[in-house]
């Protein structure tokens, strides 16, 4: 049996990039192949950042995909860059999993998408793949979040 393929996409932002990475290199060092997904902005910032440490090697496959924003917009903006993102992003995510899934022994098994991006989600079950979210801060944010959805 082969390893199983991972494809994790994080929110484009600092606080979401590292920690699913951190996590992909632990799946890596687990048996698990890795495609990480970044915006285009992001993926050339990652690679630089990379090349001085050579920190992944070949272990985690780095991709990019648009992320519906020109090169001069702020994506600072979170509410622009979101609106920007899903109007762009399922739709080039769908694409990307298909080009990898028509490759023999290539197929993604699970996609692992940040809680941000929950579209990835999404396209995942439209897709047929198994999917799980990933919560990058600390859990008692997100145990909090739960509280007040439910008005405790």
């Amino acid at each position: 049996m082969e390893n199983p393929h991972i494809l994790a996409i994080p929110y484009p932002a600092q606080g979401h990039v590292i920690p699913l990475m951190e996590f992909s290199q632990f799946l890596v060092k687990h048996g698990f192949k890795v495609t990480f997904v970044n915006t285009q902005y992001n993926h050339a910032r990652v690679v630089n950042a990379l090349a001085e440490k050579n920190d992944l090697g070949d272990k985690i496959h780095l991709v990019s995909i648009p992320d519906g924003m020109n090169p001069w917009d702020d994506r600072n903006d979170l509410g622009i860059l979101s609106k920007a993102i899903v109007r762009v992003m399922p739709d080039k995510l769908e694409e990307l999993i298909e080009d990898i899934n028509r490759v023999e022994g290539e197929n993604i098994t699970c996609v692992i998408s940040d809680e941000s991006t929950g579209w990835a989600l999404e396209v995942a079950e439209k897709l047929k793949i198994r999917r799980a979210a990933f919560w990058p801060a600390a859990s008692a944010l997100l145990a909090l979040g739960f509280m007040a959805c439910l008005g405790v």
